[in-house]
């Protein structure tokens, strides 16, 4: 082994060091954020960080990996919030087992979805999307036995962990939302290299040749929607645990889907840490915007995120992190022709 070789290896290892440790000490301030910044509005925006995370991976799974650009994701979202609600208030269900159920009842929607809009392809998948969420939230608008326009609410109780409340602090929300994300970006990473994660990738690649192979099309889209749909509807069952008060335009709003479909296209779709980076750089500037901005009805946090995304989608298709490994791959190609 010469010199030469030496070299890059001693860089490769001190990378790594370095990153983990620099992923040590970010997860120790995660963790303690809380007790660092006690103002309410900073959690609140690090609580629809991670909010977003888990609705951004959960569409990532479906259009990054599977190649399934869906823009009716925000149905599987209200569905959670309006299944886990209901329990609770029609069936006396409490707080926790009512917000997993509330993730499992997307399953059904997402079968009956699939069932007809998996046999189209392209354009005409992604226009069905959008016409199933539009139907869905309609029918919810007009609905009265789950509140129609005026929406739910659920009753305030004694603040604690079994209640799903907390009043006085929202580290409670926090650290919840926090092991959703955390558990949401493992799920994926261990799908990504599952055998489920490989066939997800040949049907985005070319799915003639991934039927030759013997790969079943349809069977992993529904795969794939099935489990996007439940992370989908964790996120939304914690979304109405978090408010107490859902109604289908807060919750099945179409402007919803396109927001999660842009985080993972802004971050990289297709691409484990891509919708985590997208969500971290776009919801805060969402917030802030809506907050300091929109409030003079002049919306300017609207068009500052529309220019963002239309600067990305124009100059960089495959996003923050299509650009990282494209200049990646130029400076390795520029050192080999140095050598």
């Amino acid at each position: 082994m010469t010199m030469e070789s030496i070299k890059p290896l001693k860089h490769g290892i001190w990378l790594k060091i370095i990153l983990c440790v620099f992923a040590l000490f970010f997860a120790l301030f995660l963790l303690l954020f809380p007790h660092i910044v006690v103002l309410p509005f900073p959690q609140h925006i690090m609580i629809m960080i991670f909010m977003y995370i888990i609705l951004s991976q959960s569409w990532n799974l479906l259009g990054g990996y599977a190649g399934q650009i869906s823009i009716g994701h925000a149905v599987y979202f209200g569905i959670g919030a309006y299944a886990s609600v209901l329990l609770q208030l029609k069936a006396g269900f409490p707080a926790w087992p009512a917000f997993v159920l509330g993730g499992i009842a997307a399953i059904p929607l997402a079968i009956i979805i699939g069932i007809p809009t998996f046999r189209l392809a392209g354009h005409y998948f992604a226009i069905a999307t959008i016409a199933v969420g539009e139907i869905v939230r309609i029918l919810f608008q007009n609905w009265d036995w789950v509140g129609g326009n005026v929406g739910l609410s659920l009753p305030l109780q004694h603040e604690g962990l079994w209640a799903f409340q907390f009043h006085t602090s929202k580290a409670g929300y926090y650290y919840i939302s926090l092991a959703l994300a955390a558990l949401s970006v493992l799920c994926v990473y261990l799908i990504e290299r599952s055998k489920w994660g490989y066939y997800f990738k040949a049907i985005k690649g070319d799915i003639d040749a991934a039927s030759s192979l013997g790969v079943n099309p349809v069977k992993y889209k529904h795969i794939a929607n099935i489990v996007a749909s439940v992370m989908a509807g964790l996120a939304g069952a914690f979304y109405a645990q978090y408010v107490l008060f859902i109604d289908p335009p807060s919750v099945m709003a179409s402007s919803m889907s396109v927001l999660v479909m842009l985080l993972s296209v802004l971050g990289g779709a297709g691409r484990l840490w891509g919708p985590v980076i997208g969500t971290v750089i776009m919801i805060p500037i969402s917030e802030l915007t809506r907050v300091y901005f929109a409030g003079g009805g002049q919306a300017v946090d609207q068009v500052i995120y529309g220019a963002l995304i239309v600067l990305f989608a124009v100059l960089q298709p495959g996003g923050l992190l299509g650009f990282y490994y494209q200049r990646r791959a130029q400076s390795r190609r520029l050192g080999h022709g140095t050598a």
